[in-house]
């Protein structure tokens, strides 16, 4: 993996790149081209750090001039209808009761919540992956509360486009991260909080232990 970074001068004019790198879980690299801090990642970078990646290298901070005024943009959707389970292998499901998940051990998937990923631009240049997610076929979307609160179900009349920081739609965005098989979800709102399970509880909003964080996708 290699990240190289360049200024040079022309006119009196600075220009800054950097080489972006992508590497597949087994180490192979996937694609590598070069940025500047201000053309965003295309749908092929979306589509292998989805799919394929296990890390991803992305620039340094830009400088201030090219930061963006605080808001998440719509980029597009990247996983569709996948399964979330926890390392107990618990499904999650909806409660019919309420307007919360539950994680809970199934004999089938009938019941089990089907999501979908959208991807978004952070409005800073970072290592964060900033995601909502959705029910499929719903307009229900996973939302972040304070510590040890249930996730809720916000429905939504459309995928919100643009989210801006410090307004209650922020709740909606969730850093993504992946470590082999296992994801984790930190919300944009609360950084120190995960999206979390217990056993045969709702999902929550969650430090780390007692409460489970990580996640495997099918």
């Amino acid at each position: 993996m290699s990240l190289g970074t360049s200024e040079s001068s022309k006119n009196s004019k600075l220009t800054f790149k950097q080489s972006l790198v992508l590497v597949s879980a087994n180490g192979k690299t996937l694609k590598k081209r070069r940025l500047s801090f201000n053309q965003p990642i295309s749908d092929d970078d979306l589509e292998a750090i989805a799919y394929n990646v296990e890390e991803t290298i992305k620039p340094r901070s830009a400088p201030h001039v090219f930061q963006s005024s605080g808001s998440y943009t719509y980029r597009r959707v990247i996983k569709e209808e996948f399964f979330l389970n926890d390392t107990l292998h618990q499904s999650i499901i909806q409660d019919p009761t309420s307007q919360y998940l539950k994680a809970t051990s199934l004999n089938d998937r009938d019941r089990e919540v089907k999501f979908d990923m959208s991807a978004y631009i952070s409005p800073a240049e970072d290592s964060k992956f900033p995601v909502t997610l959705r029910i499929s076929k719903t307009r229900l979307f996973v939302s972040a509360q304070e510590e040890d609160k249930p996730v809720l179900l916000r429905e939504m009349p459309e995928t919100p486009k643009t989210i801006k920081e410090g307004e209650n739609d922020l709740n909606l965005i969730f850093f993504w991260e992946r470590h082999g098989d296992l994801n984790y979800f930190t919300s944009a709102a609360q950084p120190a909080l995960l999206i979390a399970t217990k056993v045969d509880s709702p999902v929550h909003m969650a430090r780390g232990p007692p409460s489970m964080t990580d996640f495997q996708m099918s």
